[in-house]
């Protein structure tokens, strides 16, 4: 049977969304291959809206000549857009179909997106945090995302039942993980070019060695809360959790073992090689304690 017109515009739609993920993520795009089909489509369209956004608020809009009202308003317009699409099932935007696609289909709603875009509006206006604000920010750019992850993993086949604080709090922790992450990662963009400042109370060019690993030792405990939860997921979805998991503990190592001064200076990563050795070494162990 043809697919109907709406099929292949849904279609084109999660398409757009892998090209954003490929394009955007080494390290989301590796752990995302290890999920089936559906699931995979599901978290690149979150993925995808999550970066649309973040893009809009980095400085693309900005770079293209718009004025700092016409950024505000484009931002707002992507809001709008996504809760008429999570009402209607449609959007002209492709990205923001298929993820109200995602959405509808596995209990996403504004209770998350909300959150979401408040701290992507944040970014435009505040420009120095303190910790309520600071905690207000992470929770809605980065936690929110791990529970929307979450409530897809939890209608995968063979997925667990119970846990549900548990898996909640495991995704927040995961989130905030990845968060802090990149405060310490993009310090040198974030300061220079974006004028951001996301330590309460520091001034970013004192940022300190003794400030960088109290950072990396939050990190670590976020980690280490989060990995408690991988085990109560599906078998494939805790494969890809532990692998973008592992991951980002080899960016940390790399944060950890790079001089304050430095990161002031330049954006850290993992080589993609490495990145693939990582995966690799994942999928092994996950085949090996599938064929248990």
């Amino acid at each position: 049977m043809e697919p109907t017109a709406l099929q292949r515009y849904t279609a084109a739609a999660e398409r757009s969304s892998r090209v954003v993920i490929t394009r955007y993520s080494t390290s989301f795009s590796l752990a995302c291959r290890m999920l089936d089909r559906a699931t995979r489509l599901h978290i690149s369209n979150i993925y995808a809206l999550v970066r649309l956004a973040d893009e809009v608020v980095d400085g693309v809009p900005s770079e293209a000549g718009l004025g700092p009202e016409a950024v505000a308003e484009a931002l707002q317009r992507l809001e709008e857009e996504t809760e008429a699409a999570l009402d209607t099932g449609y959007s002209t935007n492709l990205i923001v179909h298929a993820f109200a696609c995602t959405a509808r289909s596995q209990g996403i709603d504004t209770s998350l997106t909300r959150p979401f875009f408040a701290s992507m509006r944040s970014d435009l206006s505040v420009e120095t945090h303190d910790a309520a604000t600071l905690e207000n920010y992470i929770y809605g750019s980065a936690e929110v995302v791990g529970l929307m992850c979450l409530e897809v993993f939890r209608r995968m086949l063979h997925a667990p039942s119970g846990h549900g604080c548990d898996l909640d709090a495991a995704a927040r922790h995961l989130g905030s993980a990845f968060q802090k992450v990149n405060f310490l990662r993009d310090l040198a963009q974030d300061t220079s070019e974006l004028g951001r400042s996301y330590f309460p109370g520091l001034d970013p060019k004192a940022f300190s060695d003794k400030h960088k690993d109290q950072l990396v030792a939050e990190i670590r405990a976020d980690l280490d809360a989060a990995a408690v939860g991988i085990r109560h997921l599906a078998p494939r979805a805790a494969h890809a959790v532990g692998t973008a998991h592992g991951l980002f503990e080899a960016l940390v190592n790399e944060l950890d073992n790079t001089p304050a001064s430095e990161l002031l200076r330049r954006r850290i990563s993992v080589p993609n090689r490495r990145k693939a050795m990582i995966a690799l070494r994942s999928s092994w162990g996950y085949r090996r304690k599938a064929a248990a």
